[in-house]
């Protein structure tokens, strides 16, 4: 795919956590076509971040590490506080078997970044590098 501009997601949801499994799958969804997807297994990342927002960019920036190295996109994740790290556990596919729809994203922008509550939904808007 053809490098067009990069790429600004939104997303909200009731607890932080899937506000995150959100931002990820809308991020996976831009670039390949999910929708039939089944999960082939399982991998278990252990993140810490000191903030929100970094969590947001922490959890991003593996699901862009797994593609890289291993040629696999999660299809679901769950997020589990486990008290000093985060533990996601990421089901995947292989990107190879998926038809793509998009450019891939290569990195997380820093800038204009957030992930926050407003006192009824968390609401996230991050950039990605395509």
């Amino acid at each position: 795919m053809p490098h067009t501009a990069d790429l600004r997601i939104e997303a909200w949801a009731p607890t932080r956590d899937d506000c995150i499994k959100q931002a990820v799958l809308g991020a996976v969804e831009s670039f390949l076509d999910i929708s039939d997807a089944g999960p082939t297994h399982t991998r278990v990342s252990r993140l810490t971040a000191a903030s929100d927002d970094d969590l947001l960019v922490a959890v991003l920036d593996e699901a862009i590490y797994l593609l890289d190295t291993e040629g696999e996109v999660p299809v679901d994740l769950t997020l589990r506080d486990t008290g000093d790290s985060v533990e996601v556990a990421f089901e995947m596919v292989d990107a190879g078997a998926l038809p793509q729809v998009g450019a891939v994203p290569k990195a997380v922008a820093l800038n204009d970044l957030r992930l926050s509550h407003d006192g009824k939904q968390w609401r996230c808007l991050v950039t990605l590098d395509v």
